[in-house]
């Protein structure tokens, strides 16, 4: 079964605003599923607001992202979550001001077109497991809540 996630969840996961993640969805950048009027987003969804928070805050504009993820998706048929998982063949790159995709350790294309400056890395993947050990962190804390509720009830 895959998890879902409630806008509350992304918003306490990633630090997005409620008005940030509505925007997104009417301008389809991250889209959830709906149950009834509900945002329901996958895991693939919450990681990729987490990405975006990421680079956001390293100061690439949503414009930027959105190129980005236009051309992900035209060129390599790939979600911008799927690209920067553990398991992608492809790497996300950024010097500081724009992003590279590297499809292999020879090949790395510059998405933005401005190859001139050196290149610093920055594992995003790294976002994604950040946000996943939070979820797990979550989950056994509230396990371990429920745990101490029925010892002391059985006292």
């Amino acid at each position: 079964m895959q998890e879902t996630f409630t806008s509350r969840d992304v918003i306490a996961l990633t630090g997005i605003t409620a008005r940030q993640l509505q925007w997104w969805d009417e301008r389809g950048i991250v889209v959830p599923a709906r149950e009834g009027h509900r945002r329901v987003y996958s895991m693939e969804d919450l990681a990729e607001v987490a990405v975006i928070c990421e680079l956001r805050g390293r100061g690439f504009s949503l414009q930027r992202v959105r190129k980005v993820m236009r051309f992900l998706q035209r060129e390599f048929g790939k979600r911008l979550a799927h690209t920067v998982s553990g398991t992608s063949e492809y790497h996300l790159l950024t010097d500081g001001k724009t992003l590279f995709l590297e499809t292999s350790p020879r090949q790395i294309i510059d998405i933005l077109k401005n190859s001139r400056q050196p290149m610093l890395t920055i594992c995003l993947s790294d976002t994604v497991r950040q946000v996943r050990a939070e979820i797990r962190a979550k989950k056994n804390s509230s396990s371990a809540s429920r745990l101490v509720r029925r010892v002391r009830q059985a006292s």
